[in-house]
């Protein structure tokens, strides 16, 4: 069923959406760059078609919040052309933002993500808020990234057009924003960047390695080999698999 968006609703219309048992999805996304090719607010156009389209496709309602464009990208900081929030303060605003959802009266919130930066951060909130609500409340956080929820389905792109998901500014992006917008999409293309192979890698263990990011000039693969057709697919299997995830929420 067609999405609504919360920015369209009078506040009386937010309640009586909310008090029918609407979900509310959040999207959250970054401003940061994305190598010489692709715009700063590729995660923000990409996460809030999905959750826009999830919305139409799926058998339930959901209210759709503005997306949160500014992100938690210290990392990217180094290159230019980004917007960050502190660790810290991301927490805080995505929390507020939650907890102002909950008080107009909803009952269950999904943040999506579009950028892997606050991934671990809106989990958090996810656990942290849900903890504060009595328990008779009958409220339902959730907390994924949207390649999380269509792990499965991307799996089996990944082995089939040989593309790092989701990757940073690489083949996966590019793609995406050239179904979505090719115009957006810069022709000065780097033949390659490294995936980030001199890192550490240590199973269970995560490694975080000071200047990692500019020795690889912040995209982490080709990004030559994308197409349309190879984002389209990948839109289509990932909005296909959240508007399910929508009605798992809604019934939950």
């Amino acid at each position: 069923m067609p999405g609504v968006l919360w920015n369209a609703l009078t506040r009386d219309e937010v309640r009586s959406r909310l008090a029918g048992g609407a979900l509310v999805v959040l999207p959250t996304a970054a401003t940061e760059q994305h190598g010489p090719h692709l715009p700063t607010g590729h995660d923000s156009v990409t996460v809030e078609h999905i959750a826009h389209r999830a919305a139409e496709t799926a058998a339930t309602e959901a209210v759709i919040a503005p997306v949160l464009c500014f992100g938690s990208s210290q990392h990217h900081l180094p290159f230019g052309g980004t917007l960050s929030l502190s660790t810290a303060t991301y927490y805080r605003v995505t929390r507020d933002l939650v907890e102002s959802i909950l008080t107009s009266g909803a009952r269950r919130v999904l943040l999506l993500n579009g950028h892997g930066g606050n991934q671990q951060l809106n989990e958090l909130v996810a656990r942290d808020v849900a903890l504060d609500q009595p328990a008779a409340s009958g409220v339902i956080l959730a907390a994924a990234s949207y390649w999380q929820v269509a792990e499965q389905s991307l799996a089996a792109l990944a082995r089939e057009h040989d593309v790092a998901i989701p990757g940073h500014a690489g083949r996966f992006e590019t793609s995406t924003m050239l179904a979505l917008d090719p115009a957006a999409v810069r022709p000065r293309w780097a033949e390659r960047s490294s995936d980030g192979s001199n890192a550490p890698v240590i199973p269970g263990v995560r490694v975080e390695t000071a200047g990692l990011w500019q020795s690889f000039d912040g995209y982490t693969d080709d990004p030559g080999a994308a197409t349309a057709d190879l984002g389209a697919a990948i839109l289509e299997a990932v909005i296909r698999d959240v508007a399910a995830l929508y009605e798992t929420l809604a019934t939950a």
